[in-house]
């Protein structure tokens, strides 16, 4: 148990049936980069039960924050989903993943392309001041099959454009775009399908998909993950890591259990 820190519940929000978020106390020597996971969960009968988890709150932030699934007889989150205001989570003591802006090559129009809970880093990359010094433009794409699935990511952008700090940073570099897959809203479709089309970009009257300027990260379901990567890289574009920086980074390690 020496590898994971005992942190505090703070909050609990039920988003719907099938998703949750949640905060908790940061122990003050816990250090990460927006955009990477930790290992987080419960003590079940005197030992840890974690799963891999993005971090939603910025590094600059008190407490952290987290975006789950529930799944009613998954091992972890059939639990973590009951949590409540003072019980006892784990938290990883070391942070990692590859959604890193460092592992990107410097451009000029970040992505931040997303499915469900896959979200969660972003939601902590756009709460970084430095994200708004590096590009000139940050598109995040949401993807959910339901309307009421875009709940969070919604809450998250409206937060910040009413932030004193962040508000205009937004305004001028920020462009959410919400999509759904199986009822009528206003953006409707696959992000796949809407970067292959255009449409995506056609609605902002802003250039389409560019190798020498856009750079991006994804982290979604497998599905979306497997198709994006071919899509991208059969444009030219490079898959980044630790080692060597490229034009998009994938993270493989959020939670779906």
């Amino acid at each position: 148990m020496s590898a994971y820190q005992k942190e505090t519940v703070l909050s609990v929000k039920h988003w719907t049936d099938s998703l949750f978020s949640f905060t908790a106390t940061r122990d003050p020597g816990f250090r990460f980069q927006n955009g990477q996971f930790a290992m987080i969960g419960l003590e079940v009968e005197g030992r840890p039960l974690v799963r891999a988890y993005s971090m939603a709150s910025a590094n600059h932030e008190d407490s952290l924050e987290f975006f789950s699934i529930k799944v009613n007889d998954g091992p972890l989150t059939s639990r973590l989903q009951k949590i409540k205001e003072g019980d006892i989570i784990l938290v990883g003591r070391k942070a990692t993943g590859t959604l890193i802006t460092g592992n990107l090559i410097p451009g000029k129009r970040l992505l931040l392309l997303s499915t469900g809970t896959g979200i969660a880093p972003f939601a902590s990359l756009i709460k970084d001041p430095d994200v708004y010094e590096s590009y000139e433009t940050i598109i995040l794409a949401h993807g959910c099959r339901q309307v009421s699935e875009l709940a969070y990511g919604e809450r998250l952008v409206e937060k910040l454009r009413a932030d004193e700090l962040f508000g205009p940073l937004l305004a001028d570099k920020l462009i959410y775009y919400p999509t759904v897959t199986r009822e009528p809203f206003r953006n409707r479709g696959r992000i796949s399908d809407l970067i292959e089309s255009g449409q995506l970009f056609n609605d902002f009257g802003i250039p389409v998909l560019d190798r020498e300027t856009d750079r991006v990260m994804l982290c979604g379901s497998p599905g979306m993950l497997e198709e994006l990567r071919a899509m991208f890289t059969g444009r030219g574009f490079v898959e980044g890591n630790h080692s060597e920086p490229g034009h998009f980074v994938i993270e493989k390690a959020f939670v779906e259990r």
